[in-house]
């Protein structure tokens, strides 16, 4: 907005192309700001590309639409012939084809773009079916317990949902004979994910299985992240089927247990959706919207195209947690599409998927939900979870029709808006009621590691570090992540120790890997958080 901190990124800009990966993962405010930088690559000349399997119509009509207006004034000012209107051209690409079109108008845009979307999404319903879910009926009791036993009973549906889907999809260990499987279980967040985990543990696993449970969420410190995704990258990567049988880690943990039944088992939040190469034999997911399934589904059988599944290989929550903790309240929301302003009802899946669930609660799924949209006379945004994604998505990227509502369109449709701060203000990126905080774990002049929260100096790129170790950190005992026949699959060793051992490997001291690694970003909280090596962060409540 002001202090000279603009001009990087305009040069950058004015020299480069812009590249959008999964921009549909954006939350619906940060969607402005978003139409605010494709407005402005249109403005310097830059190239635009955009990523996703699930990009709904409403969104890449209103990013090009903000793409046009920019360019139509770099033509005035840069163009060759300033006299004519711009004619953009558009290219579409997926695995099944190519085309291309010059657009000069958004309705020419509008109509190339659905014709590429309903011929994809034709070509994805004659494929062969690699992800069907079935719906998990939660009970309505859930909502009578306290928050603790209500975690206890769904830690208890979610064990049984995975040992259900192990049964039908494992696969034999060519060396043991041992039956294994690669599992996923998704929650919508990272708070009662944790307390979640806590319960698995304590629950255990029947005689002849074992559990391998690995915890994964965006509250680790950076470089415990990083190890627990090189882990899941290597031992997810399954082009071919049987190797990861005879991957170190994996037969070290197989050969260790008796049990004839192993279960290696990702208990993960949204972080597992997007971004990542892993193929699962199965999932069991706590909702939150549409898109999300969508994207997690494609980490289900990832790099097996060449099979087809006969059996439900996902298990979806006919409802989330949300829906018991805070009856008559929004529940698929943070993430999801739900709020006070676009309520839903009910709360279960078996309502708000209708249209798509056969007799059994079974569908196939795929992006086709996303990229085409129902027509608006059939659409029921308050009792179907598509239809409210398609219609808040409208709302937000393309022009209002009440001439004096703000959103994504405000910044290019209205006149002189760009000669002001405001709408940078009032629709700012990653707006938060209460910004995160900061932490880092710093050796102390024995080596022994404490925990300190980062503060802003007087200086501009110099930090405080106020040490929080006593007051705010609240460890988890180790004997808590260990059960009968379960154990954790990512950290074993010290945190401690295995800090030093990154380091050095690095060839950096303890404080110098410290200070750039060993950070997190967590939500504030007056009382501090909950630690674990394998549980990470969570706020205490």
């Amino acid at each position: 907005m002001r202090g000279g901190r603009q001009i990087v990124p305009m040069l950058r800009l004015m020299t480069g192309d812009l590249v959008l990966d999964e921009p549909d993962d954006f939350d619906l405010s940060d969607l402005p700001a978003l139409a605010r930088l494709v407005h402005w690559a249109g403005l310097l000349g830059a190239r635009v590309l955009v990523s996703s399997a699930t990009l709904p119509p409403a969104l890449i009509q209103g990013l090009f639409m903000a793409y046009l207006e920019g360019r139509r004034w770099f033509q005035r000012n840069r163009g060759a012939r300033p006299s004519e209107a711009p004619s953009v051209c558009c290219l579409w690409i997926d695995e099944f084809a190519q085309t291309h079109a010059d657009c000069p108008d958004t309705e020419r845009f509008g109509q190339a773009h659905q014709t590429f979307a309903a011929d994809r999404a034709r070509r994805l319903g004659e494929q062969a079916v690699r992800r069907m879910v079935r719906l998990l009926p939660l009970p309505g009791e859930l909502g009578k317990l306290d928050q603790a036993s209500r975690r206890g009973a769904f830690a208890g549906l979610l064990r049984d949902a995975a040992l259900d889907l192990h049964a039908v999809h494992c696969t034999e260990d060519p060396h043991s004979g041992k039956r294994i499987s690669f599992g996923l279980i998704r929650m919508a967040n990272i708070d009662p994910l944790f307390e979640v985990a806590l319960a698995l543990f304590r629950l255990g696993a029947p005689p002849g299985v074992h559990v391998h449970l690995c915890v994964y969420h965006a509250r680790f410190p950076l470089f415990l992240r990083s190890r627990i995704e090189h882990l899941l990258d290597t031992a997810l990567d399954r082009r071919q089927e049987a190797a990861v049988f005879d991957l170190p880690d994996v037969r070290r943990r197989i050969d260790a247990v008796e049990a004839r039944d192993q279960l290696f088992v990702v208990l993960g939040s949204p972080v597992t959706e997007v971004g990542r190469d892993h193929d699962y034999d199965w999932a069991v997911v706590e909702p939150s919207s549409m898109r999300s399934l969508i994207q997690l589904a494609g980490r289900v059988w990832r790099h097996r195209r060449d099979k087809a599944v006969s059996q439900p290989n996902l298990l979806v929550c006919d409802s989330n947690l949300k829906h018991f903790d805070r009856p008559g309240q929004p529940a698929f929301c943070r993430p999801g599409f739900e709020s006070p302003d676009y309520p839903l009802r009910p709360h279960r899946l078996t309502a708000l998927l209708a249209p798509w669930l056969d007799g059994d609660q079974r569908m196939p799924i795929d992006a086709r939900p996303r990229i085409v949209a129902r027509a608006g006379s059939d659409r029921l945004p308050a009792g179907n979870l598509v239809d409210l994604e398609h219609v808040r998505m409208e709302h937000q990227m393309l022009p209002p029709e009440r001439v004096h509502a703000l959103n994504a369109t405000s910044f290019w449709l209205r006149d002189h808006a760009r000669l002001t701060a405001f709408l940078q203000q009032a629709q700012p990126f990653r707006d938060q009621p209460q910004p995160d905080v900061e932490v880092v774990w710093l050796p102390d002049e024995d080596d022994v590691l404490r925990l300190y929260r980062v503060e802003e100096g007087e200086r501009r790129f110099l930090e405080l570090h106020v040490c929080i170790d006593a007051s705010q950190r609240w460890d988890v005992p180790d004997a808590a992540v260990r059960g009968e026949g379960i154990g954790c699959w990512s950290v074993e060793e010290d945190f401690a120790r295995c800090m030093a051992d990154q380091a050095e490997a690095l060839g950096l001291s303890l404080d110098a890997f410290a200070q750039r690694y060993a950070r997190a970003t967590l939500p504030a909280s007056e009382q501090g958080w909950f630690w674990h090596p394998a549980l990470g962060f969570a706020v205490k409540g």
